[in-house]
């Protein structure tokens, strides 16, 4: 698994693993076992955020994983109520997490309402300046709030993790983010088991190919160019959801999924999620 898919950021020739292991709404203590376990089975990327409440746990799986710091990328994510305070909230991160630095630190939702989102971006510049972050970027802006940022600040997010899933596929932000040069960043890639991996459609790719509805959806991720980070604590799906790089879906299949949108966002809207 180490040659795992790579994409480059566009910032000073930072790599980052394509598929990696998310843990929103996970416990500290699950989280560590979750992340030991992922690291076990080649994953090389861990998404987590301080409103996740569980940075110590993946720390501390990180440091017992016995893997050379460059080996792991590790995300996390300034919250809400700590726009006005950035710098010192990424420290605190950075405590819980028991390193040194991490490799990317996003805005984790652009809280319109209280409008200081382009004042954290500029810490965060100075916290990549300062080296304690190889990347920065966003997570949950919207074309409008992206093009704010860039024409406030004149530095472009490195990547922008939004809600992405067959049924809800976010064309035109690909697009901006392509026209941009930012990556995109796929939350809630399996519809978070709401209906999407029983869709009929799967099945019958599933049955083509000997997978399972979940590889199929995060395959198809793969080859669309996202980066992608299923969450689970569970170890057999974990070891599942990183068997996708030994098939590939031909241009039929990515149409069948292509034709799966429904525009169906299942979390938070960013034009009025404003929760601190």
């Amino acid at each position: 698994m180490e040659a795992m898919n790579s994409l480059m950021l566009n910032t000073d020739g930072v790599q980052i693993p394509q598929l990696g292991l998310g843990v929103w709404q996970v416990t500290d203590d699950e989280a560590e076992r979750a992340v030991r376990t992922a690291l076990e089975a080649g994953y090389r990327h861990i998404d987590t955020a301080a409103a996740y409440g569980n940075e110590e746990g993946v720390g501390r799986a990180v440091r017992a994983g016995g893997l050379p710091r460059e080996k792991v990328f590790i995300t996390t994510k300034l919250w809400n109520g700590d726009h006005g305070r950035a710098e010192q909230a990424f420290d605190e991160s950075l405590a819980r997490l028991g390193l040194d630095h991490v490799d990317l630190f996003l805005i984790h939702w652009p809280a319109p309402r209280q409008d200081k989102y382009v004042q954290a971006w500029k810490a965060l510049e100075k916290i990549y300046r300062d080296g304690r972050a190889r990347a920065i970027g966003v997570s949950n802006f919207t074309v409008a709030t992206l093009t704010r940022l860039m024409e406030e600040t004149g530095i472009t997010p490195s990547i922008n993790q939004i809600e992405l899933h067959p049924y809800l596929q976010q064309r035109e932000m690909r697009q901006f983010h392509e026209a941009n040069g930012i990556l995109t960043e796929a939350w809630s890639p399996l519809g978070q088991g709401r209906g999407l991996l029983d869709d009929p459609a799967l099945a019958v790719l599933s049955g083509k190919h000997g997978r399972t509805p979940a590889q199929i959806v995060l395959r198809w991720h793969l080859q669309l160019g996202n980066v992608v980070i299923p969450k689970s604590v569970t170890p057999s799906r974990i070891k599942e959801n990183i068997d996708v790089f030994g098939f590939i879906l031909d241009a039929e299949d990515m149409a069948a999924i292509g034709a799966l949108n429904q525009g169906k966002r299942l979390g938070p809207d960013p034009d009025t999620f404003n929760g601190a």
